[in-house]
């Protein structure tokens, strides 16, 4: 971290409510979308660590909402946790720090949009899971975060990124993209357009049972990445979820299709690889049991009869995401090399052929549980 980089941190801190001696920082993350900082401060002569992160605002177009909705999850969380008298409260759900306007976020001089949690401590995220007790713990963590916000109403939210998971209209977009083609890469990625095109009758399956009253919208997570749950050093207990940006109302499934797609394959989300990539029954298996018995006191019978497809059906969804950025020249994921985003997809879509093979034997285990 360079000088600059450091004096920016220092001054970011002094717009939060925290009651310190700045003593150091580091960058932790740069991930797809917002940069993110640990930053240690002296309070009462102990190091407290907290997370300075920027929101990108290119790609959160309404980020006060966003934060609004952020602050009301984490507390809702918080008091629920309380209620069943969980310990370790910090460790367990995210603690929005207040600006020192009483805002849950700083604009700085330079138009950028700052907001500040305490550090979750002892705990390591993993990028993709390495045991099917793991994968266990996923399940749970997700499940039980959406059980914690069961009754809290989805039209209290705000829609932070229209139409987020509605596949049809990721579909229209690729769609688009295909026949602009304007950075001229549609030949190289002939032979993904082609399976994506090939898919198109899955497209609906989630919108329509949603249309039909067959499945309710809920508030929901929509970025259940396995590395979105951190879990405990020594125990390897899931102690907290993460990557709050876009908690709003959606469907269950989609939270579940998520977790199908990155913590069945023991792989990371760009590998490239494809002969490694494959959904691995052990690890499905476990997710699956997790999440179910976490989610029994709301889950309907009509809802986990679509937790397989909804695997199928987001894995492909995202795999989509990453194409259509592709052709549309890399302007919403962050890429670290050349076809960064084609990679993502075909990791996606091998993932999906996975899947679809292996349906029939994944319904017949969620159905016994």
């Amino acid at each position: 971290m360079n000088t600059d980089e450091r004096a920016q941190l220092q001054k970011v801190g002094k717009s939060f409510r925290i009651d310190g001696e700045f003593k150091e920082a580091h960058r932790i993350k740069i991930g797809h979308i917002n940069e993110t900082f640990a930053v240690a401060y002296l309070i009462d002569g102990r190091e407290v660590r907290y997370i300075h992160q920027t929101l990108n605002t290119s790609v959160f177009k309404e980020p006060i909402p966003l934060m609004g909705n952020v602050l009301q999850v984490t507390e809702h969380l918080r008091s629920r946790l309380s209620q069943e008298s969980a310990t370790d409260l910090d460790r367990r759900a995210l603690r929005v720090i207040l600006a020192r306007d009483g805002k849950p976020f700083h604009i700085d001089a330079a138009g950028r949009f700052w907001r500040t949690f305490l550090f979750v401590e002892r705990v390591k995220t993993y990028e993709a899971a390495e045991t099917p007790a793991q994968a266990y713990q996923a399940g749970l963590a997700f499940g039980h975060f959406q059980s914690l916000l069961s009754d809290l109403r989805a039209k209290d939210l705000a829609v932070t990124i229209p139409d987020f998971h509605n596949t049809r209209k990721r579909f229209q977009r690729l769609s688009a993209a295909i026949d602009k083609d304007d950075v001229k890469r549609a030949g190289i990625a002939a032979r993904e357009i082609r399976f994506a095109l090939d898919q198109e009758p899955m497209v609906d399956v989630l919108l329509n049972a949603h249309a039909r009253g067959e499945i309710p919208e809920r508030v929901t997570h929509n970025d259940t990445k396995f590395n979105n749950v951190m879990l405990d050093y020594e125990t390897g207990e899931a102690m907290c979820v993460v990557d709050l940006d876009t908690v709003m109302p959606g469907l269950v499934l989609y939270d579940f299709g998520d977790m199908v797609r990155t913590t069945t394959s023991r792989t990371a989300e760009d590998e490239t690889y494809l002969d490694r990539v494959e959904l691995e029954m052990p690890l499905f298996q476990e997710l699956a049991r997790g999440y179910v018995e976490s989610t029994r006191a709301f889950l309907t019978p009509k809802e986990k009869s679509y937790l397989v497809i909804a695997g199928a059906l987001i894995t492909y969804t995202i795999g989509i995401r990453f194409l259509t950025d592709y052709l549309e020249g890399d302007h919403y994921f962050r890429v670290h090399r050349q076809d960064h985003n084609l990679d993502r997809c075909r990791k996606q879509f091998k993932m999906v052929r996975s899947i679809l093979e292996k349906r029939d034997a994944m319904q017949r285990f969620v159905d016994s549980l």
